[in-house]
């Protein structure tokens, strides 16, 4: 299981990546350690917008490019109605599953 997610920052800007374990890469960025993305660490990241569960690494890796590529109204809409239809293909939003930032202890 690989996990896509997105960060919003202290500067307001929000920051998108993967991981194979969640929880471990949240107190990455959260407590800036060493492993923690050379983003977060100089833009402080400040909460978990949103989580979206995949079954591999290259599922993970393909929505976290299409959300990069995203402009920044896009993210927001996709955080706050979880519209996987911005991408513009219905294949895409029966291959993720959002995840419920509470099981997260977010």
């Amino acid at each position: 299981m690989y996990y896509t997610y997105m960060l919003y920052c202290k500067d307001g800007s929000i920051y998108t990546g993967i991981a194979k374990n969640i929880e471990k890469r949240m107190s990455e960025h959260f407590g800036k350690t060493a492993r923690c993305a050379k983003y977060t660490r100089s833009h402080s990241a400040e909460k978990l917008a949103a989580v979206w569960e995949s079954e591999n690494k290259s599922s993970a890796s393909a929505l976290e490019y299409r959300i990069k590529k995203l402009k920044r109204e896009k993210k927001l809409c996709l955080i706050s109605d979880n519209d996987m239809t911005i991408f513009g293909d219905k294949i895409i939003s029966n291959k993720y599953i959002r995840v419920d930032l509470k099981k997260i202890g977010e």
